[in-house]
């Protein structure tokens, strides 16, 4: 399960179907529906929340609307609580959490759409979630991928 910081334009479409499909997966952790992925890091921030479903409608709001801007339809209505991003109190994620998302991202688009790499240029200047704001810090103690790839 990947719940990307970066903002769902820098995502190529393999990777935006996929992190709809999995996000709404942690939805269903989130509310209840699943006994599955219940203990997934990467629900951790999300679960710091004060309305964790709200937030978490907010980070799907986001990914529906890249879709939207090209063309795809995912379902809206699988949206428990929709919520625009813009509106709600922004998660932080930290600088290294960014950098490392950037450069996991890199290495996929390199497979899979290099085309798409000039958007994660420069390096300083990525674009993020609209429910994200960056702040000062190294990896996130929750990304388990950073430990494989270290």
């Amino acid at each position: 399960m990947r719940l990307w910081s970066l903002h769902p334009s820098l995502l190529d479409a393999k990777g935006l179907v996929a992190c709809w499909r999995e996000t709404l997966l942690a939805q269903k952790v989130l509310a209840g529906q699943t006994k599955g992925y219940t203990g997934h890091p990467q629900l951790l921030r999300f679960k710091e929340q004060p309305a964790p479903l709200v937030h978490m409608g907010g980070y799907l709001q986001g990914l529906w609307d890249e879709a939207a801007v090209r063309g795809y339809r995912f379902d809206a209505a699988k949206i428990l609580h929709p919520a625009a991003a813009a509106q709600l109190e922004k998660i932080p994620v930290t600088q290294g959490q960014v950098h490392f998302e950037r450069e996991h991202l890199l290495r996929k688009l390199s497979v899979r759409d290099p085309a798409r790499i000039a958007r994660l240029e420069p390096a300083g200047q990525v674009a993020l979630h609209p429910l994200f704001v960056q702040v000062p810090g190294p990896v996130e103690a929750w990304e388990k991928d950073a430990l494989a790839s270290g």
